[in-house]
């Protein structure tokens, strides 16, 4: 029987940074950016591009939503389920670690 992995939950203090084992990576001749990850290829969208930018391992989640806020001219309540949504479902599915 397979060990299960257990959940960890965002938090706004979470500091998210990419995986090892993940990277972005510019594809020329889609000219669109690539999410890598073994045997799985993402292409994220421009706002998850946006998001993942961010998750360097210095930003807090809290942060990420301010420079969102700016960035996009949108109150942080209006974007932050979004994006804590897409940051818990990216570290569930083990690309993004929080």
């Amino acid at each position: 029987m397979r060990p299960q992995r257990q959940r960890i939950l965002i938090s706004s203090g979470s500091t998210p940074t990419l995986k090892p084992h993940v990277r972005l990576q510019y594809d020329t001749v889609r000219q669109a950016w690539a999410l890598l990850s073994p045997e799985k290829v993402f292409w994220p969208d421009e706002v998850s591009l946006d998001i993942l930018n961010l998750c360097d391992g210095a930003h807090s989640v809290t942060r990420i939503l301010e420079e969102l806020s700016m960035q996009y001219d949108a109150p942080i309540e209006e974007i932050a389920a979004d994006v804590e949504t897409f940051l818990q479902d990216w570290s569930d599915r083990s690309l993004v670690m929080l």
